[in-house]
């Protein structure tokens, strides 16, 4: 909300500067957002009064005025400034903001004050500047100079005539804070809070000139609790808004439409109620306030025509609906510069019959916005006489009498605090004269017991439902900056990692080296992600979903990850590797509610990554080469380095089933790292399969604490042998075999298979005769052993034994033979 100080001051002038007045409504919990003046900085700019307007004799869009500023000459007469303006609306008779030579304009788009000089335009001498609005940075209209009231002082500063040196404040208010909303509200707080005298502006009644009421019905008691409204006959639209009014509309951030609406909306800003003003001569019948039927359309103010149903509130006339209830007026019923006849109607609508009305048509009102949060509806009447005194004022006409429908309103309930609780929560010692000093000043009444004060809350304050309400008032005029600072009780103790352990950090930055970018997505996810792509039949369910496909929570990365890939895709990006360290939720009977973990449900963080296109960005001097299961497999080995994992096939629901592996250390299982599965990759429409990675997050973190180990001294022996074994027999069951052989543990440093060799068959289907004897469905494995000892040369006579011992456990445990 936003609002000019100098109307604040109006209802409440504490002896406070504007810094210390919004720091004291900030700690009392109406925080101001932003203060800034009026208008920028500028000097000499100064109320002239155009005396002379001719054609400029050189061009068709200036003219040559003679304007007067105050100034005399050395024999004491008036004397004329020659000013060349080009300003559509330069006329005889208007007074304007006229920049005399010397003056500095508001900063421009260089960010530089612009400095007025004596000049000549098209060869007339120009002794300064006519200014619009713009210009002067008041605001976006450059249409024409902007004209001052007739009775401003020639000569005078522009600052103090348009009173520039006020300040704009911007509140944020949170949701229980309705009653702020106004400036008469804001006022009533500050009176608080301060100290200082609230002034309260009686408002008469205004006399009723005829006895004419309109009918109304309410049909619908808990969508209207309070429904007034009075005729105004003979009203004169085509009257101009006060300068006055126009202007604090306009500091309010509201643009001045019509003087009918422009009083409304005034009157809301001021005291804060809501109010609409329909045309009496277009109301077919009377009114009526029900709910909406299945079918009913309306055509509201902004243009846009709507659908209601029966949880929307209207108000109809005999033939349609006229308005949409505590939101915005109907289209039908508008006043315009015809008008005559209104009708001024000022309600309570419940707040939950207006809460997300507005969402459902995608558009919000200052209205809907205050009656959302609630409304004062003891006031009703009062506002109707405001706005009544301000259109006899302005528009004139003549008022009828008042029709007030009070049908059921909201119920002040007593509300108890206990002194020892509030001081316990807010956190310091209060006794209960100051508690009851805070709530008096706010203008509660109250009654005290012993320790324990009881408040009827005022028909202001609808939030004021239990203790903690009463609790955060008190807190509130106390004022937060005067809290005490507490030290906390228990000992702050950093959490020092172990040294075997990274952090995530570290794991993120492991990923980003080897190529990856990080991404970050909802935990919420699509329901058919789950059920594709985990194979969860069952995951966990959202009862409130931000959207209709973000319905489940995600017990798998690997969906968000394809997303990802998908929105890279559609624009053009050739190659994507990105990965995500996130939370997944799984269903589990066994985990119990603590501070961290919720029952039934497990939480774990995984680590995943995705691959698309090219293995390596593209190079002048080689073909590309699409990543593959082995460039990811290569990935996860870097990644959990200097732990060494395995690779087992297996299958996964959303990988490929010959291209997908389970990965895992020390024999368990930590994820999986494969391609993805042909028929999502269909499914996703892309060109090429995607290779990715979902590990545990805890096992990639964890990481061996080095040991320092001697530089080996002496030579390596390396012999190389060739088994042939059975086309099954998978290059891991060949390397474990190996490092199990018991005589050669001791000297066995490393086995690399370097060569693998599949008969050719001959064209009649047998095997050819340079197979080296190998039968169909054999394969030849060559295997370069590498031995060490730490404390000497090895001899052919340690090494052959270790050799004869690998190749009779490669026999025993694989059918293997040396290849002849």
């Amino acid at each position: 909300m936003q609002f000019p100080e100098s109307w604040l001051r109006e209802f409440c002038n504490p002896p406070l500067g504007s810094a210390e007045l919004a720091e004291t409504l900030t700690m009392g919990g109406f925080e101001v957002e932003e203060r800034r003046p009026v208008a920028p900085p500028f000097s000499r700019i100064v109320v002239g009064e155009i005396k002379e307007a001719v054609q400029h004799p050189n061009a068709d869009r200036l003219r040559i005025c003679q304007v007067d500023v105050g100034q005399v000459d050395a024999t004491g007469q008036g004397a004329l400034l020659n000013i060349v303006c080009g300003a559509p609306n330069a006329r005889v008779g208007i007074k304007v903001p006229c920049a005399l030579v010397g003056a500095e304009l508001p900063p421009g788009e260089d960010g530089k004050p612009f400095l007025i000089k004596l000049g000549k335009l098209r060869g007339v001498e120009s002794q300064g500047m006519l200014c619009s609005a713009r210009e002067l940075k008041l605001s976006e209209d450059h249409g024409g100079l902007l004209e001052l009231a007739v009775d401003a002082p020639i000569g005078a500063d522009v600052r103090d005539v348009l009173k520039l040196d006020d300040a704009l404040l911007t509140l944020k208010l949170t949701p229980n804070l309705a009653h702020g909303l106004s400036v008469y509200g804001v006022a009533r707080e500050l009176a608080a809070l301060t100290g200082a005298p609230l002034k309260t502006p009686a408002i008469p009644s205004v006399a009723a000139s005829f006895a004419d009421v309109l009918p109304v019905k309410v049909e619908a008691p808990e969508l209207c609790g309070r429904f007034s409204g009075r005729i105004v006959r003979g009203v004169n639209t085509k009257v101009a808004t006060p300068a006055w009014m126009v202007e604090r509309l306009a500091r309010c951030g509201q643009r001045s439409v019509t003087p009918l609406v422009d009083i409304s909306n005034y009157v809301m800003f001021e005291y804060g109620q809501p109010s609409h003003i329909f045309d009496l001569d277009k109301i077919h019948g009377g009114l009526t306030v029900r709910w909406g039927k299945a079918g009913e359309q309306l055509k509201l103010l902004n243009g846009n025509t709507i659908s209601v149903d029966d949880k929307v509130g209207v108000i109809a006339d005999n033939e349609a609906v006229e308005s949409l209830a505590g939101i915005m007026g109907g289209d039908a019923t508008s006043v315009s510069d015809d008008t005559r006849n209104i009708y001024v109607e000022a309600a309570f609508w419940w707040p939950e019959a207006v809460q997300g009305r507005s969402r459902r048509f995608n558009f919000s009102t200052d209205a809907g916005h205050r009656y959302e949060r609630g409304v004062d509806p003891s006031r009703t009447v009062e506002i109707i006489e405001r706005i009544t005194q301000l259109i006899i004022e302005i528009c004139g006409g003549q008022a009828g009498a008042m029709d007030d429908k009070i049908l059921n309103v909201p119920e002040a309930m007593p509300v108890t605090l206990r002194v020892a609780r509030a001081s316990r929560v807010i956190g310091m010692p209060l006794s209960q004269a100051q508690c009851a000093d805070a709530l008096r000043r706010l203008g509660f009444a109250l009654s005290e017991g012993e320790g324990t004060l009881t408040v009827t809350p005022p028909p202001h304050r609808f939030d004021l439902l239990i203790e903690e309400d009463l609790i955060e008032e008190v807190a509130r005029l106390i004022g937060f900056n005067n809290l005490p600072t507490t030290a906390p009780l228990a000992p702050i103790t950093a959490r020092v990692r172990p040294e075997a352990r990274r952090s995530r950090f570290a794991v993120r930055r492991s990923l980003a080296a080897l190529g990856y970018q990080e991404t970050i997505n909802f935990s919420f996810v699509e329901a058919h992600w789950e059920q594709d792509l985990a194979g969860n039949a069952n995951p966990v369910k959202l009862l409130n979903p931000i959207a209709s496909q973000m319905s489940v929570m995600r017990s798998s990365l690997i969906g968000s990850l394809l997303q990802v890939l998908k929105f890279n895709l559609d624009r053009k990006a050739p190659r994507v590797r990105v990965f995500e360290l996130g939370r997944v939720f799984m269903r589990d009977d066994s985990v119990a509610t603590t501070d961290s973990t919720v029952r039934g449900v497990h939480q774990p963080m995984r680590v995943a990554g995705l691959a698309w296109g090219d293995a390596e960005e593209a190079r002048w001097d080689g073909k590309p080469h699409r990543v593959d299961f082995y460039d990811a497999k290569g990935d996860v080995e870097a990644l959990l380095a200097p732990l060494v994992p395995s690779f087992e096939a297996a299958e996964h629901p959303a990988l490929h089933p010959g291209r997908s592996a389970r990965v895992l250390i020390d024999g368990k299982a930590i994820g999986f790292v494969g391609e993805l599965h042909p028929r999502w990759r269909q499914k996703w429409d892309f060109a090429l399969a995607p290779v990715v990675f979902e590990l545990d997050l805890d096992a990639v973190a964890a990481r061996p604490v080095p040991v320092a180990k001697p530089v080996p001294k002496h030579q390596a022996v390396e012999r190389d042998i060739a088994v042939v074994v059975a086309e099954a027999v998978t290059h891991n069951a060949l390397m474990q075999t190996i490092h199990s052989a018991a005589a050669a543990q001791g000297l066995l440093r490393d086995a690399t298979l370097f060569d693998i060799y599949r008969p050719q068959p001959a064209r009649d289907g047998a095997v050819a005769a340079s197979a080296g004897g190998l039968a169909q469905g054999e394969k030849s494995m060559a295997v370069r052993l590498s031995f060490q000892d730490d404390s000497a040369t090895l001899t052919d006579e340690q090494v052959e034994p270790a050799v004869r011992a690998i190749v009779e456990q490669l026999s025993a445990k694989l059918g293997a033979r040396l290849r002849g």
